[in-house]
């Protein structure tokens, strides 16, 4: 029993020194996110594209 209060106090210490983002941090960088995962799909698309017309003139 004193490993688990021993565990959760220590999860309590480490909490209170966690520094939480602001606001209009966590806005800037979810939005940095989501423009990241836009490109990359949008690239996987494009390669997608290419390499299935390329099978087509092969095939």
């Amino acid at each position: 029993m004193n490993k688990i209060k021993g565990f959760f106090g220590g999860v309590s210490r480490e909490m209170k020194a966690v520094t939480w983002p602001t606001g209009k941090e966590l806005k800037r960088n979810t939005i940095i996110v989501f423009g990241v995962c836009l490109l990359f799909a949008i690239f996987f698309i494009v390669v997608d594209f290419g390499i299935d017309s390329l099978l087509d003139l092969i095939l």
